[in-house]
């Protein structure tokens, strides 16, 4: 049994509901969850307001990984999906314990899709973050570990495999203005590195991705928005498919 199919039983599962469960679009009263969370952000205000937050955001989130996954699987079909809390579908409670900021909860709703056998945050993959006033899709890798950085510098370093990377960054931004190469970089190119090779600037890297920020869609609110995601998904496919060959 394919590891989807594991997941959608245990969707069906969790929540008592049929296997055709469908997306019909955020609640509004989801996003006014979110607005109200950013100047309630305490224990007490979450729990009391904790069913609204699950019926209507976490089980329409669900309902959604499950229509965008298999969607994300036409144009990759090895993406991994599954609407369990911490695996596609992210915890609120942030984790305060190296952070100056020790808000208890997350202010938005983030879903990943992932592609490997690493853990989710060492693949490729693409991003979905729902806030009360914008939406965010990305896709890339969150974080190179050690291991993978020297993989990626390897990589860039062999002058074809940058020049694919190059040509599929500029691919991506030529689709759209509102798509932005980013990632964490060093302020400057690697010791025993040449800082005058060609590709020198894409070795300043040390995670990658393409992301798009705009205000909310109509269609956030609709059975229509996977398939607005997929369009720009679509769009950002070029760096996934570089990121999935380069970590396999």
């Amino acid at each position: 049994m394919h590891d989807n199919d594991i997941a959608l039983k245990i969707f069906s599962g969790e929540n008592s509901l049929s296997t055709a469960i469908q997306f019909n679009g955020f609640p509004r009263e989801g996003l006014d969850f979110l607005q109200d969370l950013r100047t309630n952000n305490n224990k007490a205000w979450f729990e009391a307001h904790r069913t609204l937050y699950e019926n209507c955001l976490v089980t329409p989130a669900r309902a959604f990984i499950m229509e965008m996954g298999r969607r994300l699987q036409t144009i990759a079909p090895d993406i991994i999906f599954d609407p369990r809390t911490d695996r596609s579908l992210f915890r609120i409670y942030r984790d305060v314990r190296f952070s100056k900021n020790k808000a208890p909860f997350k202010e938005h709703l983030g879903i990943l899709f992932w592609e490997g056998s690493a853990p989710k945050l060492q693949c490729s993959g693409f991003y979905f973050q729902l806030e009360p006033d914008n939406m965010m899709l990305a896709a890339g890798l969150y974080e190179f570990t050690s291991d993978l950085l020297q993989r990626y510098r390897a990589a860039i370093m062999n002058e074809k495999q940058a020049d694919k990377l190059m040509k599929a960054l500029q691919q991506i931004q030529g689709a759209g203005k509102d798509y932005v190469v980013s990632g964490d970089q060093y302020k400057r190119v690697p010791h025993g590195y040449d800082p005058n090779y060609q590709y020198a600037r894409l070795l300043l890297f040390k995670s990658l991705g393409v992301i798009m920020q705009i205000p909310l869609p109509e269609q956030v609110h609709s059975a229509d928005l996977p398939d607005f995601c997929l369009a720009h998904f679509k769009n950002m496919l070029p760096l996934h498919r570089w990121l999935v060959e380069m970590t396999a």
